[in-house]
């Protein structure tokens, strides 16, 4: 069974699709729908809308407080390839990379098959290195993987 914060992503998901990608909602209804604090709410939309993720979230906090979510659209795979490449100069954390990789499968950039090898490739348990080598290797892989699927766009 999922948890509940898979849960809560699955349904605003769902909400961004259906109402083009923007959506605007009320915390602690949200909380109140799905029975927990309104903390759990703030840790979903924390740790899986982020910027890395292709989304930005508006907050405003109080009574008539609300949390607008908005996707960021890809205007150009080949645009979008080369701003993230160029990024990764510097260290680049697991959580960061598996943003890159997700936000890159939900604009149908890469598949699904992709990702899964993608994220692997770039998993700590497989790069096998002490911090902080192990976050400039990452962001080299990832590089790489992002430079072959940039040529791949260019040649179509």
């Amino acid at each position: 069974m999922p948890s509940l914060s898979d849960q809560i992503e699955k349904y605003l998901r769902r909400l961004l699709r259906n109402y083009e990608g923007k959506v605007e909602i009320k915390r602690n209804k949200l909380a109140d729908d799905f029975d927990c604090a309104p903390s759990q709410i703030n840790y979903v939309l924390d740790t899986r809308f982020t910027i890395e993720r292709g989304y930005i979230v508006e907050s405003q906090r109080g009574g008539g407080g609300y949390v607008r979510i908005i996707r960021i659209k890809v205007d150009s795979e080949t645009k979008t390839l080369k701003k993230i490449i160029s990024g990764l100069d510097e260290p680049v954390t697991q959580k960061e990379a598996e943003g890159i990789i997700a936000r890159l499968y939900d604009n149908n950039v890469i598949t699904k098959r992709e990702k899964f090898i993608m994220k692997m490739a770039i998993h700590r348990r497989v790069i096998g290195v002490d911090l902080p080598y192990r976050d400039y290797i990452r962001g080299r892989i990832l590089s790489s993987m992002l430079e072959v699927i940039l040529k791949y766009c260019d040649e179509e």
